[in-house]
């Protein structure tokens, strides 16, 4: 009798285990979206290299988030809107495909830009910072 409630308990035990498979990572990443910070002029920039990603960690919040292993097996994208007197960033990402050679970001801009008036304190530079789980060329589209 204990031998058969000692099977029942371990197949039980048996069942109820989690199996972790791999879980598989998206795309992409947005890490950070602000409404104010950026620069002067529109601009999509592409980082890939190792240097150019550390330069992201001069900033305190993103330097928590992104880990060494990123460095080594993530690029980076700043979707820069340039100046605006919109409330909040416009630029979207509409959607991310993988093809064999490359990755196409597909991003949507509705952000009105202005011309630049630095005696202005209601003129905002809105950027957005997006991370890529692949070293695969990047094209925007």
């Amino acid at each position: 009798m204990k031998k058969v409630i000692a099977v029942i308990i371990l197949l039980f035990l048996i069942s109820c285990s989690s199996n972790k498979n791999g879980a598989s990572r998206s795309l992409f990443e947005v890490l950070s979206i602000n409404n104010d910070g950026g620069a002067n002029i529109k601009f999509y920039e592409i980082l890939t290299e190792p240097k150019e990603i550390k330069m992201l960690l001069g900033d305190k919040f993103l330097r928590k988030i992104i880990k060494p292993t990123d460095i080594a097996n993530s690029s980076f994208i700043i979707l820069n809107a340039g100046s605006t007197k919109e409330s909040y960033n416009k630029i979207k990402i509409e959607k991310v495909i993988e093809t064999p050679t490359q990755i196409e970001l597909f991003i949507k801009d509705t952000q009105k830009n202005i011309d630049v008036n630095f005696a202005d304190n209601e003129t905002l530079h809105p950027y957005t910072i997006v991370k890529v789980n692949s070293k695969k060329p990047i094209v925007i589209k």
